[in-house]
C-alpha cells in the first residue's frame, strides 16, 4: 500500500508541476498577444480601445478632395448626374486605358460642378477596386448604385468580372459595400434604371475565355432594404433574348429595353455577333412576381442597326448618339460603319425622331418687361384660384413660384455662356461607346472609341448640347491629335498598297462605289419618308401648343392660365401652390412632348429665308398695325 501511495503522490506532483508550466505558458502567450494589440501588462480603458478602432475606421473611410483640370483619358467609365435637388453635377467613376499592349484600370472618382466649371477628384481607401464597363444609376433618394464591371491583367492574359454591389453617397461621396450571398452573378455590359423604390438591372455578359455567355436575367435592388431580388417569369411568358450593351430606359410603367448585342453559335464551334433592334416594355409592379415584359411593334422611322449607343433619359424620351455597325464579318475580316447621328425616342408614342443642329441665335431680353409679365401671370393665376375658392392663405409669396425657378435656370445658363468655350455647328466625330448623361436640359457626351482597320482610338473629349435649342455643340475639351496623325500615316500606307495591287484595288473601288450609290439611294428614300411624315401625331391636341422659337418660360407665361384650369379639373382635392406646380409640370411635359414638331416648323421658317434675332414679344400690350 505504501508503494501505491508513493506512486499516486508522485503522479499528483508531476500533474501539478505540468499544470503550473501550462499556466505560465498561457500567461506568457497572453502577454505577447497583448503587446501585438498595443496593450500594456495592465488592461487599458475599453473606451480608449474603441476610440482607437473608430479612428482607424475613420481614416479608412476618409475622402480626400483635390481640384483638378479634368479626368485623364479613359474608355468605358460610368457617368451619372447627381440626384440631389439643385445639385448640377456630373459624377464619373472608373474606366480603362490601353496603349496597344498594356491596359490600365482606374478606380478614381471625379465630379464636375457645372455652375462654377470645376472638376474635383475624390480619393478614398474604401473605394471599389479598379474596373471598366460597370453600371451606375442615380436614385432620387440621394444614393448612386454601382454593380459589376471587368478587370484584366496589364497584358490582358487574364480576365475578371466583378459581381459586387456598392452604394455611393451623392453628398459626401463616401462608398459603402453591400454584402449579399444570393445576388446577381458577375458581369459586364449590363444596364441599370430606376422605378420608384427599385433599381432595376438587366442583361450583360461574362467572358469565359474560349467563349462569351450573354444574359437576360432581371434583378431588382430595393433601396429600402438594400437587397437584390431576382424576377422569375412564367415558363410561357416571352422575354427579350440575351444581350449586352443595350438601352434600358426608365419610364412611368417601368423601363424600355432596346437593341444591344449578343453572340450566337456559328459553324465549327465559333460564335458570330448579332446586332439587336427589337424593343420591349418592362411593366413593373410592387410585387416582383407580377412583373411582365411586352414586345413593342416598330412604327414610323427607325434608326439603322447599330451597337454602342445606349439611350439616356430626358423628359419622357430617350436621347441616343453615335454607334457602330459591323458587316462583312468573317474569321479574317470585319468592316464597320461608324455614326455620329443624334436621335430622340418618345416613350409614350413609341416613335423615333432625328435631331439636327440649328444656327446659334442671340436672344434680346428686356428685364423690366419680363418682370411685369411674370407679375401679371402670377396675379392671373391667383385670381383663377380665388374664383374657385382654392387659393392658399400664404399664396402671395411668389419667390417659390415656378416662374422664379425658370428665371434662376436662365440666369444659370447666362453664367455658363460667360465661360467661353468653342461652339461647333456639326455633331462630334463619329464614335461608339461614348458615355452620355443629361443634367437639366443639357446632354453631355464623354469620350468614345473610333476604329480604322485594326487600330483603335480612344477619343478624349467632352461636349455639351442644349436639347431645347440644339444650336450647336459646346466643346469643353477635344483632343483628336492622335487620330489626325494616324490619318496621315494611313494615307501613306494606302499609296504603297496602290503601287503593289492596282488591279485588285480598282475592283474593290468599283464595288465600294456601287455600295455607296445604293446607300445614297436608301438615304434619299429615308429622307422622302421623313418629308412625308412632317406632321407628328399629337396625342393630346386639346392642350396648348408651343410656338416656333418659343422658350419654356415664354410658353408658360402665355398658356399658364389654361394649364391651371386643366390642373383644377384633374386634381379635385388639391389647392393653391400644389395646383400651380401641377400646372407648370403639365406645361413642361407638353413643351417637350411637341418639341420635335416645333423643330420641324422652325426648320421651315429657316428654309423660307432665315429668321433674325429672336425677341420675346410682350403679349400683355396690344399695338396698332400700320
Amino acid at each position: 500500500m505504501a508503494k501505491k501511495d508513493k506512486k499516486s503522490e508522485a503522479k499528483k506532483a508531476k500533474a501539478a508541476e505540468k499544470a503550473k508550466k501550462n499556466l505560465a505558458k498561457a500567461e506568457s502567450k497572453s502577454k505577447k498577444v497583448a503587446k501585438k494589440l498595443g496593450e500594456e501588462e495592465e488592461d487599458e480603458d475599453i473606451d480608449e480601445i474603441l476610440a482607437q478602432f473608430a479612428k482607424e475606421q475613420e481614416l479608412f473611410e476618409e475622402v480626400h478632395i483635390n481640384v483638378c483640370e479634368r479626368p485623364t483619358k479613359r474608355l468605358n467609365p460610368s457617368l451619372v448626374s447627381n440626384p440631389l435637388q439643385g445639385k448640377r453635377e456630373l459624377i464619373l467613376f472608373g474606366g480603362e486605358s490601353n496603349d496597344g499592349s498594356i491596359s490600365h484600370f482606374y478606380n478614381d472618382l471625379y465630379t464636375y460642378t457645372i455652375d462654377n466649371d470645376t472638376w474635383r477628384k475624390y480619393i478614398s481607401k474604401n473605394s471599389p477596386l479598379p474596373r471598366s464597363s460597370h453600371a451606375m444609376c442615380s436614385h432620387p433618394s440621394g444614393i448612386i448604385l454601382m454593380f459589376g464591371g471587368e478587370f484584366s491583367s496589364p497584358k490582358q492574359s487574364t480576365f475578371y468580372h466583378y459581381g459586387d454591389t456598392w452604394i455611393l453617397d451623392a453628398d459626401s461621396k463616401e462608398w459603402t459595400k453591400i454584402d449579399q450571398k444570393r445576388g446577381p452573378s458577375a458581369r459586364s455590359g449590363h444596364r441599370l434604371a430606376v422605378w420608384k423604390n427599385y433599381i432595376m438591372m438587366h442583361g450583360g455578359f461574362r467572358d469565359l475565355g474560349n467563349m462569351s455567355t450573354y444574359l437576360n436575367d432581371l434583378w431588382l435592388f430595393d433601396i429600402t432594404t438594400y437587397k437584390w431580388v431576382q424576377v422569375e417569369f412564367p415558363p410561357a411568358h416571352s422575354i427579350p433574348e440575351t444581350r449586352s450593351g443595350h438601352s434600358f430606359l426608365p419610364c412611368a410603367e417601368g423601363a424600355i429595353v432596346y437593341g444591344g448585342y449578343c453572340k450566337v453559335k456559328a459553324k465549327k464551334g465559333l460564335q458570330k455577333g448579332k446586332v439587336l433592334t427589337d424593343c420591349w416594355l418592362l411593366k413593373m409592379k410592387a410585387d416582383p412576381k407580377a412583373v411582365r415584359f411586352e414586345r413593342k411593334r416598330k412604327q414610323g422611322f427607325n434608326p439603322s442597326a447599330r451597337v454602342g449607343c445606349s439611350l439616356v433619359y430626358h423628359k419622357n424620351r430617350g436621347i441616343m448618339f453615335g454607334g457602330v455597325f459591323d458587316y462583312e464579318e468573317s474569321e479574317e475580316q470585319l468592316e464597320s460603319d461608324f455614326f455620329n447621328s443624334l436621335f430622340s425616342y418618345h416613350i409614350e408614342t413609341n416613335r423615333w425622331y432625328n435631331l439636327t443642329l440649328k444656327p446659334q441665335r442671340q436672344k434680346k431680353r428686356e428685364r423690366t418687361k419680363e418682370k411685369t409679365r411674370d407679375e401679371d401671370l402670377e396675379e392671373l393665376l391667383n385670381s383663377i384660384l380665388a374664383k374657385a375658392n382654392l387659393k392658399d392663405d400664404d399664396d402671395n409669396d411668389t419667390d417659390n413660384s415656378q416662374i422664379e425657378k425658370l428665371k434662376q435656370l436662365e440666369e444659370q445658363e447666362e453664367r455658363e455662356d460667360k465661360i467661353e468655350y468653342p461652339i461647333m455647328n456639326q455633331l462630334p466625330h463619329k464614335r461608339f461607346n461614348a458615355t452620355l448623361c443629361v443634367v437639366d436640359d443639357t446632354l453631355y457626351i464623354y469620350g468614345g472609341i473610333f476604329e480604322r482597320g485594326e487600330q483603335e482610338f480612344n477619343l478624349d473629349s467632352l461636349y455639351a448640347i442644349d436639347l431645347g435649342k440644339l444650336d450647336g455643340v459646346k466643346v469643353l475639351w477635344e483632343d483628336l491629335t492622335e487620330l489626325d496623325k494616324e490619318v496621315v500615316n494611313s494615307d501613306d500606307e494606302d499609296e504603297d498598297d496602290d503601287d503593289e495591287d492596282d488591279d485588285e484595288e480598282e475592283e474593290t473601288d468599283t464595288k465600294l462605289e456601287a455600295e455607296e450609290e445604293e446607300e445614297e439611294e436608301e438615304e434619299e428614300e429615308e429622307e422622302e419618308e421623313e418629308e412625308d411624315e412632317d406632321e407628328i401625331p399629337d396625342p393630346r391636341p386639346w392642350l396648348p401648343h408651343p410656338k416656333a422659337f418659343e422658350s419654356l418660360r415664354a410658353f408658360y407665361i402665355r398658356t399658364g392660365p389654361q394649364f391651371l384650369e386643366w390642373s383644377i379639373s384633374s386634381h379635385r382635392e388639391a389647392r393653391g401652390k400644389y395646383l400651380k406646380k401641377a400646372a407648370f409640370d403639365l406645361c413642361e411635359e407638353r413643351f417637350w412632348e411637341r418639341r420635335e414638331q416645333v423643330a420641324i416648323e422652325e426648320d421651315r421658317l429657316e428654309d423660307l429665308g432665315g429668321v433674325g434675332d429672336i425677341i420675346e414679344k410682350d403679349t400683355s400690350k396690344t399695338t396698332k398695325r400700320r
